[in-house]
């Protein structure tokens, strides 16, 4: 497992260990290098919003042809092939970016939990033990006041994120149950281990969270425009229906 978070994990071990070259505040550092990485990743954040946005203004042409083809699964399947090819949607195209992400998040939480593993200056040892602000030594857990802001903050980013990608259809309604239990659990599960955690890891959970809820606005009016669009072209749709007739 090591060997293969190694392969992402070095790479930004050296990120940080240049930006320290620059920055020679440790804490300052986790952040940037914080903004660097969540920058990085928010195209395909957008791309997976935009999917399940797109999946879900596709429900009413998807449950319609599930309806009259729900004797023919051949035929239910070969229409909706068509629509997605009509629409230009990839029903996968939400987890891609998912996929994509997961590794560089693992790879990132090995680097800051054990740095020296994937770390190869020896000067950065007493930068992990540095004090920021409140806390003492990065390198040791913040007992409550930083786990409690990575808490807040993962249930705050969590909440809009889970109200964005909301389908609104059967199979989303179905999940509701799970989605808003883990609303409240995950951030628990977040502030408990970050009570173990390195607080530079912990620093770099609660910022991320914090960047996630900026990205979650960001990315609330533009879903609003999306489904605004969406409603006008069904509309248009619809009246082009009635003068076809």
């Amino acid at each position: 497992m090591y060997t293969i978070l190694g392969v992402i994990a070095k790479p930004l071990g050296m990120l940080l260990d240049l930006l320290y070259g620059f920055i020679g505040n440790y804490g300052i550092c986790i952040i940037i290098f914080t903004v660097i990485v969540k920058v990085c990743l928010y195209p395909l954040y957008i791309k997976q919003i935009k999917s399940t946005a797109k999946m879900s203004d596709l429900q009413p042409k998807m449950q319609e042809i599930q309806n009259k083809y729900k004797n023919d699964q051949e035929t239910m399947n070969i229409k909706m092939q068509e629509l997605y090819k009509e629409e230009k949607f990839n029903p996968m195209g939400g987890c891609l970016p998912m996929l994509i992400q997961m590794p560089i998040i693992m790879g990132l939480f090995a680097l800051l939990r054990n740095p020296m593993r994937y770390m190869t200056d020896d000067n950065m040892i007493f930068a992990f033990h540095e004090s920021f602000v409140w806390i003492r030594d990065l390198a040791q857990p913040d007992p409550w006041i930083l786990p409690i802001i990575a808490g807040v903050a993962t249930f705050i980013a969590f909440t809009m994120n889970r109200m964005l990608q909301d389908t609104g259809n059967a199979a989303g309604n179905q999940m509701q149950g799970m989605t808003k239990m883990m609303q409240y659990v995950f951030p628990v599960m977040i502030l408990w281990m970050a009570r173990s955690f390195p607080s530079g890891l912990a620093l770099y959970w609660a910022v991320s969270q914090i960047i996630q809820i900026f990205f979650n606005i960001h990315m609330s009016s533009i879903r609003k425009k999306m489904k605004q669009e969406s409603e006008e072209r069904r509309m248009r749709e619809k009246l082009e229906k009635k003068l076809n007739r």
